[in-house]
Formats: structure tokens, C-alpha cells, sequence
């Protein structure tokens, strides 16, 4: 394009306006071909280091007796979905009632929320960086 009156440029891509002698403006939208297979790979990558630390971090915090309850979410998530599921039958009820542990006070009902009050902020920077975004 000869002479654009205006330029943009974003990672997705340019927009260009352009003045004809008439005073038509046209502007044209120019995606960056590489943008969509670059940043969808970033986000799955974040998305998978998020779910990965959720599963890592609730582990201290949950009710342990055999293990079970832990290994039930390594078997029910897909690491990447955007989903960490439980998948023991007692996990609904571990979570919603279960006392903290004479053997460990920080184990207990509510692992999640309990986890998410001390790590947020960590697994946020680290999912941002990753994704190439606020460090």
C-alpha cells in the first residue's frame, strides 16, 4: 500500500488506513500469519504449567491416609484442560468436612481455596511468563 496516512502494529498484526484524493478511507487489516500457532502454544503451555502446580501444590494440604485421594487427581485431570477433577468418590466429601489433621494441621477440608491463599500469586507470575505476558 503507497503512502498509508495511518500504521498500527500489534503481535496479531497491522491495520492500515488510507486517504484517496476522493476522501475514501480504506483500511486494511494484515494478520500476522504466525500469531494464532504461536500464542495458542504459549497459552496451552500456561495452561498446562497451572494445572500441574494446582495438582503439585493441593497435595500438602489434602487429607492423606493412603495416598488415594492425591493419585484420584493425577488419574481424573488432564493436565492442560483447564480442569483438575478428583475423581475418588469421598473427595467431595473430604473437601467440604474434613477436619485439619492432629498429624499435619495444614491437611484438610477446603485443600484448593487453602493452597490458592498461599500460592496464587506464584502461579500466576509463573503462568504469565510462560505465556509471555507481566512477569
Amino acid at each position: 500500500m503507497a503512502n498509508p496516512k495511518l500504521k498500527i502494529d500489534t503481535p496479531r498484526g497491522s491495520l492500515y488506513t488510507q486517504a484517496s484524493k476522493s476522501g475514501k478511507v480504506t483500511a486494511i487489516l494484515e494478520w500476522n500469519k504466525g500469531f494464532g500457532a504461536e500464542f495458542t502454544e504459549k497459552f496451552s503451555s500456561a495452561q498446562k504449567f497451572v494445572d500441574s502446580e494446582v495438582l503439585r501444590l493441593d497435595a500438602p494440604y489434602m487429607p492423606i491416609d493412603t495416598g488415594m485421594l492425591i493419585r484420584s487427581g493425577e488419574l481424573g485431570t488432564v493436565v492442560g484442560s483447564g480442569e483438575v477433577n478428583y475423581i475418588a468418590p469421598y473427595a467431595g466429601a473430604q473437601d467440604a468436612t474434613a477436619p485439619s489433621r492432629i498429624y499435619d494441621p495444614r491437611r484438610g477440608g477446603k485443600w484448593f481455596e487453602r493452597m490458592k491463599a498461599d500460592h496464587k500469586t506464584a502461579i500466576l507470575r509463573g503462568a504469565a511468563k510462560i505465556a509471555g505476558g507481566k512477569k
